[in-house]
């Protein structure tokens, strides 16, 4: 009965935040499709952040954005951050991001940031963008923190500075990740072809202990060819026991222009997120699998703080057996910190998972909830009866106690 109910609600809230996000008219960005140009406010548009430079253009690193969001995004109403923040925020937990890098000092991040090497810059912005997501305060917005707002991010640089990834610098980012001891590594670019070096960092990192999520795919270019690309598997998101992850939009289907690929184990919002950037304090539109990535890492720092016993294995049950179920299988952070997982029973669906999961027996929650509707049921039936009483009692005595359609008594 209570996943029924939350399915329900979800199911409106999902309708609501849809209608939110498609209504506001608003000029089409030259970006990514999984960027879905919103308007935040009568005449405002955030510009667009992208996920790589074009190198041949000379383009210039991202400008500092001179606009503001004015309020909470969809994607945040969506995980339910405000009450997932009352149980968690990831305090004590680093998260290693392998992306285009993140400024220390960014707005919401300074002081938790640390970057190996050339990942202390960060000219694309992509990178700081999505730390924000995993473990951004917000600065002066609140409602714009990320998932784990007290985590720490340790900045690794996986592509070229104009943000192209490369397999040797992702390898190596993840050797760094690992020998730093990062609970948690989030692997925001995707490769077409697997890579020896790749695969043999990424099973030390689990090894170790790291819980390791990848995007499913790559974010989709900002103009692309026509042609239609056919699906394939993405790495490392295809390793054994690496959380593939992928971008959704409100309704929980996949934006128009993703690639496509098999394997997914989990969707995220990835489409029209709000976050900051590596200059000034204004803010951008996100789209994409890795924006997604960023959204499940977050998540994966808070159950790991929530839950400083849990194996990689069960935080990575724990956000894949608590997610709403549906084609794709779309993250819920408050679930995987708050809900009870027992050992047994049927295995959930999802190359990650590693073992059965099961809520714990709910026969005294079962027991609870017919109490519960018994006393209800006791207690409409009372009220039922005072008012009958206060209907009827009057009525009977005018007629001098006689049942209704009784004669007049003989005289």
């Amino acid at each position: 009965m209570r996943s029924s109910v939350r399915g329900t609600a979800r199911l409106l809230s999902g309708a609501g935040l849809a209608a939110a996000l498609l209504l506001p008219a608003a000029p089409a960005l030259a970006l990514t499709p999984s960027v879905l140009p919103a308007a935040d406010g009568p005449g405002q548009q955030l510009p667009g952040m992208p996920s790589t430079l074009d190198a041949d253009a000379g383009q210039a690193c991202t400008p500092a954005s001179g606009e503001k969001a004015k309020k909470q995004d969809w994607s945040r109403q969506r995980l339910d951050l405000d009450r997932l923040h009352r149980h968690g925020t990831g305090a004590g937990v680093t998260v290693a991001l392998i992306d285009t890098g993140v400024v220390a000092g960014a707005t919401g991040l300074d002081g938790r940031v640390t970057a190996e090497g050339a990942a202390g810059a960060d000219c694309v912005g992509h990178g700081t963008f999505l730390a924000g997501l995993i473990a951004g305060d917000g600065g002066s917005t609140p409602g714009l923190a990320g998932v784990a707002p007290r985590a720490r991010i340790l900045a690794l640089r996986g592509t070229d500075e104009r943000g192209r990834a490369d397999a040797d610098l992702v390898a190596e980012a993840v050797r760094d990740a690992t020998r730093a001891d990062a609970e948690v590594i989030a692997i925001a670019v995707a490769l077409p072809r697997r890579d020896a070096g790749l695969t043999s960092a990424i099973a030390d990192a689990r090894r170790a202990g790291a819980v390791v999520l990848a995007a499913a795919t790559p974010d989709p270019p900002s103009r692309g060819s026509g042609d239609e690309i056919p699906a394939r598997t993405y790495w490392p998101a295809g390793e054994p026991g690496v959380l593939s992850v992928a971008d959704m939009l409100p309704d929980g289907a996949r934006p128009d222009g993703s690639l496509r690929t098999g394997g997914i184990d989990l969707a995220a919002p990835g489409a029209g997120v709000v976050s900051g950037g590596p200059r000034g304090d204004g803010h951008y539109l996100g789209g994409g699998a890795s924006v997604a990535t960023a959204y499940a890492a977050g998540a994966a720092a808070v159950v790991r703080a929530a839950h400083p016993g849990a194996s990689p294995a069960v935080v990575t049950r724990r956000l894949t057996a608590t997610a709403y179920p549906a084609d794709l299988p779309q993250l819920d952070p408050y679930a995987a910190v708050t809900a009870v997982l027992g050992d047994a029973t049927p295995a959930t669906a999802g190359r990650a998972g590693s073992g059965p999961v099961s809520l714990h027996d709910t026969s005294a929650a079962d027991r609870a909830t017919g109490r519960a509707t018994l006393f209800v049921l006791l207690g409409t039936a009372a009220v039922l009866s005072v008012l009958w009483a206060a209907f009827a009692v009057p009525r009977a005595r005018a007629r001098g106690w006689r049942a209704a359609g009784a004669g007049e008594p003989d005289r």
